[in-house]
């Protein structure tokens, strides 16, 4: 018989909103308790409309609900470490989302504490896990596009002027990079490995977060990736990866793609799609919940060992592009 696993959420925003959702499409995983920080109402009424049988309004507070398998922790970047390390040392597995935190420096404390309690930790880069990008990475390995030359990716909504909220607060690790750049640098990360030179420009905005950065990376094997993001126009969000044989187009919104098509030399297009009827987080919610149901600390697919690449890319983006945290760096 397969073990139901029973679900936490820490912080009940639009994110968590979006993922309680999905978790209802998920066999054998439920919603069991939410916390919110703000006030008792709010996690009730979070509660009452996913079907949560436990509220709070305390992040602590979550800890004495019986039979809690996993939490998933929907805050603001600037807290994620100290969430996930809670979670962590009541031996709680750990979904955290993306960025895992605000730096390099935070993001090994997570993992350190995920080892001293012997507890699961994963950050929640839900890309990874959609089928659209899989098939990608198949097509690669088979050999399909040759070797991989250039990837061009970019992320880029018109965000409206709402100082107060997460998106443009630097307070609260807002910026196009740690929202939406973590994307594109996450697929050539995971396509490419680790870049031998970064180049990265930023325009700031009057809140003094980075409303567009864009970079180029470039790796000892003489492939490129050129990547963008922004907060003041909305962009077709897809990505390209040529191959000396071909190229294969992910269609937009790439990190969420449902539809990827390959096109080899001389050949005619092959497209591929996958449809669905969820935003797309079950994907990761299957994952961690089997991770969780067979004991394990870690995904294979998204180690921490990725997330510690990829946190420190962004470090290195953040410093050649002058992105500065105030209250953190």
């Amino acid at each position: 018989m397969i073990k139901n696993i029973n679900w936490g959420i820490i912080g009940v925003g639009k994110i968590a909103e979006k993922f309680a959702t999905d978790l209802k499409a998920v066999k054998n995983a439920q919603l069991h308790a939410v916390a919110s920080s703000s006030s008792l109402e709010r996690a009730k009424d979070f509660a009452e409309r996913y079907e949560a049988p436990y509220f709070y309004d305390s992040y602590e507070s979550i800890f004495q609900t019986p039979d809690l398998d996993v939490i998933y922790i929907a805050t603001p970047h600037t807290l994620h470490a100290e969430n996930a390390i809670l979670c962590l040392k009541n031996k709680v597995p750990v979904l955290c989302e993306k960025p895992f935190a605000m730096n390099l420096k935070q993001v090994q404390k997570m993992v350190e504490s995920a080892r001293e309690n012997d507890t699961f930790l994963m950050e929640a880069m839900w890309t990874r896990f959609i089928p659209a990008i899989q098939k990608t990475l198949d097509l690669i390995s088979e050999g399909r596009i040759g070797k991989v030359r250039n990837i061009q990716a970019d992320f880029g909504f018109n965000a409206p002027f709402l100082p107060e909220k997460r998106l443009l607060n630097q307070s609260l690790g807002g910026g196009a990079l740690l929202d939406i750049g973590i994307y594109p640098a996450y697929l050539s990360l995971l396509l490419l490995g680790y870049p031998s030179e970064i180049q990265a420009i930023s325009n700031f905005g009057e809140t003094g977060i980075d409303e567009t950065t864009s970079f180029i990376l470039a790796y000892k094997n003489e492939a490129t990736a050129n990547l963008s993001c922004t907060l003041k126009s909305n962009t077709r969000t897809e990505a390209l990866i040529y191959g000396e044989n071909g190229y294969i187009l992910i269609e937009g919104r790439f990190m969420e793609a449902k539809q990827i098509t390959l096109f080899e030399n001389d050949k005619k297009p092959v497209e591929y799609i996958f449809p669905r009827k969820t935003f797309g987080y079950n994907f990761e919610i299957e994952e961690v919940s089997q991770c969780v149901r067979e004991g394990k600390k870690e995904s294979r697919r998204m180690p921490l060992s990725m997330s510690v690449k990829l946190i420190s890319l962004l470090d290195e983006i953040r410093q050649k592009a002058g992105i500065i945290y105030e209250e953190i760096d």
